[in-house]
């Protein structure tokens, strides 16, 4: 059964076992309810006797009280300990689920990411547990402890009566025939309103990330009714799965309600020939009542199940995926990098890179340039291994980095991409990211090299003014600074800078240039750029275009060769 559970409702191992003890107590809470029902009937009993009997027998009130008493303290303590397996234990787990997805997406590749929606994703991790948090909690335990608790009773009346125990249960098969019938319809009823919410958080969220351009090109009409459409299409389908469902959910509470008036026609007809006694008939009925709203209870569940099941298979989709592992005890000999008949793409149609050689070697700078969409940042991207290649090596130091754990690999590493991403921290803390324990002295050294003394002079605080979400405060000229302070602070022996002064003007150029030129002493610098100032420093330059290597050389070569190098230039200088 723990296999089962782990399989099925994306458990962890000690999830599903916390589950097994759940549904265990669930089944005893769920049978101690005859204890009451047993004293009902006890009391019943000697009414009836009572009432048919000429004797001055009485009712013993004082052992009725103690009885209910202890089963008072009994049902308690056994609901307490349920409470704990069902709840306690259910918000550890979510608690367990959330950090394991966070763990699991450090270690993810990029290409996840790619094809995922990011409202998806954030649906998956923020409300699809804690919508799991109600099954696990009430669903699963319910509709399982309903069932054993139905059949073990089911059981103990059969042997007292068959015939009443028949006219409680001959309708139930019924019930559960339309629920299997409707399931699959249910199911694709949940999916059509997930993928309609979905559609209105992704367009609110795509919305709130291009305000700017939105409001600059007068789009905000236009964008507002196509939000009201999508908003109008999830309303009116949600209606309608609410409708149906509701419906088929009241055909089954229907036929469950019969089932109690199964018991009260058959145990009349029984009772007037005499084949079963009035406390009999009376006990039945007590029993129906009960079991119908178990029953209920547990269709409510099994249709919640349903709506669950999206949500399932989006978390296990996530705790399926391969993660990027590798050995953790990495010294590479030397920092030499170099690509051997690599290629990739990012799904199986489409090659980005095919057959890609060559070696970006320690104390040199090594230019990648070409058309745009040719593969650069590709490669770049790959020499970190945020992707992994399908066929060829990537060596580091002579170590293929496929078998590094990225973590590790990529403390080997300073990056500073072209579009740069900022926290809602101060500059002096977006910049300690670099190195989380570096001190202020180092940080404020590192700010100054990357010219970032004018940014904080303009700002209220200072280093330690918040720039606001992605330094939305800060123009991206600004922002690339930081990017790169934080790239000089980490001091890592590999560089790679993908489009690094794209955003900054002339005069802050070539203050940069000669902060990076400290920055790469020593070290392994992979460049993208399509500016010939940046690239006509570097020791190699390699051309990539239609993702094959078209050109490679020293600058002055290639200009000579007059290929492609050549041309990009002279449209530069003229």
């Amino acid at each position: 059964m723990k296999n089962h559970l782990i399989n099925k409702y994306a458990l962890t191992e000690e999830g599903a076992k916390n589950m097994i003890k759940a549904i265990k107590w669930s089944v005893l809470v769920e049978l101690s309810y005859l204890f009451p029902a047993s004293l009902s009937i006890y009391i019943l009993r000697e009414l009836i006797s009572i009432l048919y009997s000429d004797s001055n027998k009485v009712i013993s009130y004082a052992l009725v009280i103690f009885s209910a008493i202890i089963i008072v303290i009994i049902m308690f303590l056994m609901e307490r300990k349920r409470y704990d397996l069902v709840y306690t234990k259910t918000y550890e787990e979510s608690a367990k689920n959330r950090i394991d997805i966070a763990e699991r997406l450090r270690k993810l590749p990029l290409a996840y990411f790619g094809k995922r929606d990011l409202a998806d994703l954030t649906s998956t991790i923020m409300n699809d547990i804690t919508e799991l948090e109600v099954v696990y909690a009430n669903a699963i335990p319910g509709i399982y402890s309903s069932f054993f608790s139905i059949a073990i009773i089911m059981t103990l009346t059969a042997i007292y009566n068959w015939k009443m125990t028949l006219a409680i249960v001959w309708l139930i098969p019924l019930a559960f025939l339309h629920y299997a019938l409707t399931r699959k319809k249910m199911k694709l009823n949940f999916k059509k309103t997930h993928k309609a919410k979905l559609k209105v958080t992704s367009y609110f969220q795509e919305g709130l990330d291009n305000i700017t351009e939105i409001k600059a090109y007068n789009n905000e009409k236009e964008y507002s009714n196509d939000l009201n459409k999508l908003l109008d299409e999830y309303e009116r389908i949600l209606v309608k799965e609410e409708t149906v469902t509701g419906a088929r959910i009241g055909i089954i509470q229907s036929i469950f309600e019969l089932c109690i008036v199964s018991v009260v026609i058959i145990g009349a007809v029984l009772l007037f020939k005499n084949q079963i006694d009035l406390f009999t008939y009376l006990i039945f009925i007590i029993f129906a009542s009960r079991i119908h709203i178990k029953l209920t209870k547990s269709v409510g569940d099994m249709v919640f199940m349903i709506y669950a099941d999206i949500r399932i298979k989006r978390l296990k989709e996530i705790q399926d995926m391969p993660m990027q592992e590798g050995k953790k005890d990495f010294s590479p000999n030397g920092y030499d990098l170099q690509f051997e008949n690599v290629k990739f793409s990012y799904d199986e149609e489409i090659e980005v890179l095919n057959n890609i050689s060559f070696e970006a070697k320690q104390n040199e700078v090594t230019a990648l340039v070409g058309p745009s969409g040719g593969g650069k940042s590709t490669t770049a991207k790959l020499a970190a291994r945020f992707w992994d290649i399908q066929d060829g090596k990537i060596t580091l130091g002579g170590e293929d980095i496929s078998k590094v754990d990225p973590e590790i690999l990529l403390k080997y590493y300073s990056i500073v991409f072209q579009d740069v991403k900022l926290f809602n921290f101060s500059v002096l803390e977006n910049i300690r990211i670099g190195r989380k324990d570096a001190s202020d002295e180092e940080v404020l050294r590192v700010a100054k090299l990357a010219q970032c003394d004018d940014i904080a002079s303009k700002l209220t605080d200072g280093y330690h003014t918040l720039i606001g979400e992605n330094g939305e405060r800060l123009s991206g000229g600004q922002r690339q600074r930081i990017s790169i302070a934080r790239a000089m602070l980490k001091d890592a022996p590999i560089i790679i800078l993908d489009e690094a002064t794209a955003s900054i003007d002339a005069e802050n150029e070539s203050k940069i240039q000669k902060a990076l030129s400290e920055l790469v002493k020593d070290k392994t610098v992979l460049v993208i750029g399509h500016r010939m100032r940046t690239i006509r420093n570097a020791d190699k330059v390699i051309v990539i275009k239609d993702g094959k290597i078209a050109e490679m050389g020293s600058p002055d070569e290639l200009i000579k060769s007059d290929g492609i190098f050549a041309g990009m230039n002279k449209l530069q200088i003229n």
